[in-house]
């Protein structure tokens, strides 16, 4: 079962169960898919279903656009919306497939550099691109940017 069939079903499930909160976020992902396929489709003129991979990194980006959102809420003591968003990255997350902890992401980093023979900064792109091939969604490549910029330095 795909992704996005998992996301359908599970709408229904929270239907069913009167799972407002949760209903309200698995529709809110529903409805962010359906717009990229629009956007798409209006920019290439074909009909274009997203992948999987292209379905995680869309809800990985709406984790990161809901910390920032609790961040704010938290500053400006919205503490009730700061715990919305918090449950919504919950439901979200469960979706996504496993982060990597801090030594599995520091691993793979040592172990693409080795195998693609990276030894200056002019390999940064290289390595990003395959860890991007290889963990996309499972590491976040704005913090990883500068450990591989320290390793290709050091």
């Amino acid at each position: 079962m795909s992704l996005r069939e998992r996301i359908q079903a599970d709408i229904k499930e929270a239907m069913k169960a009167k799972e407002a909160a949760r209903l309200s976020t698995l529709r809110l992902i529903s409805a962010a898919i359906k717009d990229r396929e629009i956007a798409a489709r209006t920019e290439r003129g074909e009909d274009s279903a997203l992948s999987e991979d292209d379905v995680i990194a869309l809800m990985s980006k709406m984790v990161k656009q809901r910390q920032e959102s609790a961040r704010a809420y938290e500053e400006g003591g919205r503490l009730e919306l700061a715990e919305r968003e918090e449950a919504e990255i919950k439901i979200i997350q469960s979706y996504l497939p496993r982060q990597l902890t801090e030594d599995e992401v520091a691993a793979a980093i040592e172990k693409v550099i080795k195998d693609l023979g990276a030894s200056s900064i002019r390999d940064m792109g290289r390595v990003m691109a395959d860890l991007r091939a290889h963990y996309a969604g499972r590491m976040d490549f704005g913090a990883v940017g500068p450990l591989i910029k320290a390793k290709l330095m050091g």
